[in-house]
C-alpha cells in the first residue's frame, strides 16, 4: 500500500515541503503519534510496531496494518491530517470531470494511484493515494495543464473510481449486441475458420469484444458466476450477484455458436466437441486482478450452456470478524481451532461460504510452528505457509485417499474439502483420535443433522461422539443497501416468522428495522441489496450432548438439548442481524425455510 509507505516513524527535525499548489505543506507531528491521538492507537501497539519495523524493515503503516492495529483507512486520514490535505473518503461519478479524465492514460492514472477530480478556482483538484510522491504530482500538473490542489483517498477507494469512470465495458456488451444485430452472419463465421484467426483478431470482432465486455463488466459488478444459456429461440446471458442470477443481456440467437466458441477457445477446450460436457479455465487480468475462471459446459437441447465461475485471486480472504460472526461465537470458534485433536464440521448448502469460514479458521491459527495440510476439489484460493492438494478422481486421487496420504505427512492440521462417504468420515475420525485437528464440511440443513448424517454414513455413534467437537451451521444473506433501505415497524406476524416474540425481539435490539426498497438506487444496481454477511449456528459437544449422540437420538432432539444449553440457532442470528439493521426479515426468511 503506497499511502502508508512513505511516512516512517521518526522525528523530523526539518520541515519537508509536499508539493502540491502555491504554497507547500509541512510535515506535522509523526504519523504514529497521530494515530495515537486520533485514531486510538495504543502506546504498546505503536512500540511493537517500530520494534518490529526496526527488526525486520518495512514501512510502518503497512507494520501497523499486519499487526491488525490500525486500518488502512486510519493510516490514510492520518496521512492527510499530518500534511494538512483534504481526506477524500468517497469518489463518486458526478466527483470527476470526465474532460479531465480524457487527458490522464487509465494505466498511469492506476499505476499513480490518482484521479483528476474537478477544478476548484484557479486549481485542479485531484485525489492521490501517496502525497509525498513529487513525481506524480509533477505529471498531473502537465497532463492537466494547471496547478493541482493534491486531496488524500486511499488506494482502493482511487483504484475504483478509476475502473469506474474509464469504464466503458458497462454499456459495450448493448452496443456490440447492436452492431452484431446489423452484421452479416457469413462475415462473422469467418472469424471463426480458425482458432488462430480467432486469437488474432483483437478487440475489432465483435463477438470477442461481446466476450471481453461481459467477463469485465463481471468482475465489475461483483459477480460470482457467469451463465451463457441457449434457448429455443434465444441465447441468455445472467450473472449471479449476491447469490441471485440477474439477466444481462440476449445476443442474436444466430450468434450462438460462434459466441460458445469463442469461450471454449479462452477455456482451451475442444471446440469440435458439442456432446460431452467439457471443464476448462481462463486466467485473465481484469481492472487490475487476476482472475481465474472455471469453465463447465453440458450439451443441452438448444445447444452447450455454458457456466463461468470467477474467483479473484488477488481478493484478501476475510477474517473470521468480518463474514459476520457474531463475538460469541467467534470466541467460542477461537478457542476450538486452538485445540491439539478433534473434528470441527462445517454445514449448509452449496454457494453458503462454508470454504471461506474453513480458510478464515484455517488463517488464524496458521504459524511456523505448525503443519497444514488441505485437499480440496478444488483449491479456490491459495494460502501462503500451508500446502494444499486439488483432487484428481481420474487417477484416483479423492478425499478418501488424499487424506490417507496425508496421515504419513506428519501434520498437525487437516482440512478436508468434504466429506462424502462413509471411508472418507472414518478417516477424518481415525485421524482426530490419533492426534490431529481436523476441519471439514458436510451438506445438512443445520448443525444437528450433521451429527445423525455422519452416524447415516455408517460410522458407529460412539466414534462420531468421541471425536466431533463442533459443528458449524451457516447461510450467506444479503446485506440491504444503506443508500436506499427504508426504515418500518415490523408487524407481530412478521416477527413471529423468525420464531419469536416481539418482546424477545426487541430484547435483541430490534425495533424499528429495514427492508430493501423497490426502487433501488445506483449504488445497489437497483436491487436493494448489495453484498452479503453470514447468519451462524454453533453447535458445541458437551458431555449431554454426546450422551444422546450414543442413544443415536434424532438431530432434533439434539439440537433442543443444545438450544437449552444456550445455542443461537440461525434463525436466532439472523434476527439480531436484523434487529442491527444488517439485512431484511424476507432475506432472512428466504435463507431458512427448512427450520421453519
Amino acid at each position: 500500500m503506497s499511502v502508508v509507505g512513505d511516512i516512517l516513524e521518526s522525528t523530523l527535525t526539518e520541515r519537508t515541503h509536499v508539493v502540491t499548489h502555491g504554497p507547500a505543506y509541512l510535515f506535522g507531528r509523526p504519523l504514529g503519534e497521530i494515530l495515537v491521538a486520533n485514531f486510538g492507537l495504543p502506546r504498546e501497539k505503536l512500540d511493537e510496531a517500530l520494534a518490529a519495523q526496526l527488526e525486520k524493515g518495512g514501512r510502518l503503516g503497512e507494520v501497523l496494518i499486519g499487526l491488525k492495529s490500525v486500518t488502512d483507512e486510519q493510516v490514510t486520514r492520518a496521512l492527510a491530517a499530518q500534511l494538512d490535505l483534504e481526506f477524500v473518503d468517497v469518489i463518486g461519478f458526478d466527483d470527476v470531470d470526465p474532460e479531465l479524465v480524457k487527458k490522464v492514460p487509465i494505466n498511469f492514472a492506476k499505476q499513480a494511484k490518482f484521479i483528476p477530480l474537478k477544478r476548484e478556482g484557479e486549481f485542479i483538484a485531484i485525489a492521490v493515494a501517496d502525497p509525498l510522491d513529487t513525481a506524480v504530482v509533477d505529471h498531473a500538473r502537465t497532463m492537466l495543464d494547471g496547478e493541482v490542489l493534491a486531496k488524500v483517498a486511499r488506494g482502493t477507494t482511487i483504484i475504483d473510481a478509476i475502473n469506474s469512470v474509464y469504464d466503458r465495458s458497462l454499456n459495450e456488451a448493448e452496443q456490440v449486441v447492436g452492431e452484431m444485430e446489423a452484421q452479416d452472419l457469413d462475415a462473422a463465421e469467418q472469424v471463426l475458420e480458425s482458432e488462430q484467426d480467432l486469437l488474432d483478431t483483437g478487440d475489432e470482432a465483435p463477438i470477442i469484444r461481446l466476450v471481453n465486455s461481459l467477463l469485465f463488466r463481471a468482475a465489475k459488478e461483483r459477480a460470482s458466476d457467469i451463465h451463457i444459456e441457449p434457448m429455443e429461440r434465444e441465447l441468455a446471458v445472467r450473472f449471479r450477484i449476491d447469490g441471485v442470477l440477474q439477466n444481462v443481456i440476449k445476443p442474436p440467437k444466430r450468434y450462438q455458436n460462434s459466441i460458445l466458441s469463442r469461450v471454449k477457445i479462452m477455456a482451451q477446450l475442444n471446440i469440435a466437441e458439442k456432446r460431452l460436457p467439457q471443464d476448462g479455465r481462463i486466467k485473465i487480468k481484469l481492472a487490475g486482478r487476476d482472475i481465474d475462471i472455471r469453465v463447465s459446459t453440458i450439451p443441452t437441447v438448444h445447444g452447450e450452456s455454458i457456466v463461468m465461475r470467477l474467483l479473484d485471486k488477488s481478493a484478501t480472504l476475510l477474517d473470521l470478524a468480518e463474514i459476520g460472526m457474531n463475538s460469541t461465537i467467534l470466541a467460542q470458534l477461537d478457542e476450538l481451532i486452538r485445540r491439539s485433536h478433534g473434528i470441527v464440521l462445517v454445514t449448509g448448502p452449496t454457494g453458503s461460504g462454508k470454504t471461506t469460514t474453513l480458510y478464515g479458521a484455517l488463517t488464524r491459527i496458521n504459524t511456523p510452528e505448525v503443519k497444514i495440510l488441505t485437499v480440496e476439489d478444488p483449491v479456490e484460493y491459495q494460502l501462503k505457509g500451508i500446502n494444499q492438494m486439488p483432487l484428481n478422481p481420474k487417477i484416483g486421487l479423492t478425499f478418501a485417499s488424499g487424506l490417507r496420504a496425508f496421515l504419513r505427512q506428519d501434520p498437525d492440521i487437516i482440512m478436508v474439502g468434504e466429506i462424502r462417504d462413509k471411508e472418507t468420515a472414518q478417516i477424518a475420525i481415525e485421524a482426530s483420535l490419533t492426534g490431529h485437528l481436523v476441519f471439514s464440511t458436510v451438506h445438512t440443513n443445520d448443525s444437528a443433522g450433521a451429527v445423525t448424517r455422519l452416524v447415516e454414513m455408517g460410522v458407529e455413534p460412539f466414534l462420531v461422539s468421541s471425536s466431533l467437537m463442533a459443528v458449524m451451521a451457516q447461510r450467506l444473506v444479503r446485506r440491504v443497501c444503506k443508500e436506499c433501505r427504508e426504515e418500518y415497524l415490523p408487524s407481530d406476524e412478521e416477527v413471529a416468522k423468525l420464531g419469536m416474540s416481539m418482546d424477545r425481539f426487541r430484547a435483541f435490539g430490534g425495533g424499528k428495522v429495514y427492508r430493501a426498497s423497490a426502487r433501488g438506487c445506483t449504488a445497489c444496481s437497483r436491487v436493494g441489496y448489495r453484498g452479503r454477511t453470514g447468519i451462524y449456528e454453533l453447535l458445541v459437544l458437551d458431555d449431554d450432548i454426546r450422551q444422546l449422540v450414543l442413544k443415536n437420538v434424532d438431530s432434533g432432539t439434539v439440537k433442543k438439548k443444545a438450544m437449552e444449553k444456550g445455542m443461537l440457532a440461525l434463525l436466532d442470528d439472523g434476527a439480531l442481524k436484523v434487529a442491527r439493521g444488517e439485512t431484511t426479515i424476507a432475506e432472512i426468511l428466504s435463507v431458512t425455510q427448512e427450520d421453519l
